[in-house]
């Protein structure tokens, strides 16, 4: 017998809400959090816009103590460690005992780059010889692992505590890992999620790539423009998502609330042949991915009835639309809804899969589609497949039943999960 596993307890730390209460609103009314960056004008980026979760110095104390705080440089732990406590709060868990860990809990804590602020204050520190000024922690902030170790030693979790990482994919293979050993029975429940740090260090290559809009500077609320016409690139964001994966029994035998189920998923990569690149998705491999997470979820590719797109406002918007379309082989009126929360939030990197994630499963809850916001001039090439009510500009009500979230990362690797609404049958 297979576990079937849920989801009690989600977090959020993102550019346009920082706690689930904030980051609901801003999705229900599309609110962006998407800011202009006077460091990123004086240092003369061509982008001078991003997304960065914001909160004061009194909510910081409330995960971190005055010695915590002392020498933390490292943005993705902080966003990390506020999604993931918020998360097991959220699903009404408490800390291990001091004395015996939870070997029952586990953690897989994706990042894709972490630490890079306090880097380069510890290259500055060893290149004027004061390598004893690093301090005690500069290891533990540096390391890709060090939000999964960080949050496995507040939560005292005894079961696998691991960090993933696979570009703008990481959030939800971050899912799948924690679905998978769940289902095992290796694992009673999972504190699952991904960060991403901010900063001009983090967002500096891509500038450089010249793969982010530079026209927006003074309205950085509409630059992020996902499936419209006049998309110019994605805008970077920064952040972190988190979620509480359950067995179903655990969860009924302790009263849990339910987000919704993991009905299964797939991963696989384009192996960056034919179309697939570093920064660009091979189509066959994007569309088996897909049609393999269907096959996994047991379900027909007609139940699903809401997509969250990976749709970062590029050029590959379409293209992505027209996977979609030849994978559930469905368009106009027939195709799901479907939206992108990067018009909100921008493009938050390894921390995008764990966010977006957390926003598709409160669409359950909400009885909701949450809106697309920027693409009032939808895309041509996209009304060719998808009629225009399937992409809805304002939230609706709607209650779904299955939705498929699905990510694509540099290095030509992909993830799509398939969340359905828990009814107690």
């Amino acid at each position: 017998m297979k576990n079937r596993v849920v989801v009690t307890g989600m977090g959020v730390c993102a550019p346009n809400g920082v706690g689930l209460h904030d980051f609901i609103k801003s999705l229900q009314q599309g609110k962006s959090g998407i800011r202009f960056h006077q460091k990123l004008q004086d240092l003369k980026f061509s982008c001078q816009i991003a997304g960065k979760p914001y909160f004061n110095e009194e909510h910081l104390n409330k995960y971190f103590n005055t010695l915590q705080q002392r020498g933390l440089n490292a943005s993705g732990i902080v966003y990390g460690v506020m999604a993931g406590m918020d998360a097991w709060k959220d699903a009404g868990l408490t800390l291990a005992s001091k004395e015996t860990p939870d070997w029952d809990s586990g953690i897989i804590f994706g990042t894709g780059i972490l630490g890079v602020d306090k880097f380069r204050e510890s290259i500055h520190l060893i290149d004027e010889g004061n390598t004893r000024r690093l301090g005690s922690t500069s290891v533990m902030q540096t390391m890709a692992s060090g939000i999964s170790a960080y949050l496995g030693g507040i939560l005292g979790c005894g079961n696998q505590v691991t960090t993933n990482s696979s570009a703008c994919t990481t959030g939800t293979e971050g899912v799948l890992m924690a679905y998978e050993r769940i289902m095992a029975g290796k694992a009673t429940r999972i504190l699952t999620g991904s960060c991403s740090d901010s900063g001009p260090y983090v967002w500096g290559g891509f500038d450089a790539m010249r793969i982010l809009p530079n026209t927006y500077n003074q309205e950085p609320e509409k630059a992020s423009r996902p499936m419209s016409a006049s998309a110019a690139g994605f805008v970077p964001g920064s952040g972190a998502g988190a979620l509480v994966l359950e067995s179903l029994e655990s969860a009924l035998e302790r009263g849990a609330q339910i987000y919704g189920e993991v009905l299964g998923g797939a991963v696989n990569s384009g192996g960056q042949r034919g179309e697939g690149t570093m920064t660009a998705p091979n189509s066959e491999a994007v569309q088996r991915c897909i049609v393999e997470a269907v096959e996994n979820a047991q379900i027909n590719k007609r139940e699903i009835d809401v997509v969250n797109g990976h749709l970062t406002a590029t050029g590959k918007d379409a293209v992505e639309i027209q996977n979609w379309s030849a994978a559930l082989e469905r368009s106009g009126t027939e195709f799901p809804y479907i939206n992108s929360f990067k018009g909100m939030m921008g493009h938050c990197l390894a921390a995008a899969g764990s966010l977006e994630c957390v926003g598709a499963l409160l669409q359950f809850r909400e009885g909701q589609v949450f809106g697309n916001i920027n693409c009032e001039d939808i895309h041509p090439e996209i009304l060719e497949v998808v009629d225009a009510t399937k992409i809805p500009r304002e939230t609706i009500a709607y209650n779904p039943k299955i939705i498929a979230k699905a990510s694509f990362g540099f290095g030509d690797v992909n993830a799509c999960v398939i969340f359905k609404v828990y009814k107690n049958d």
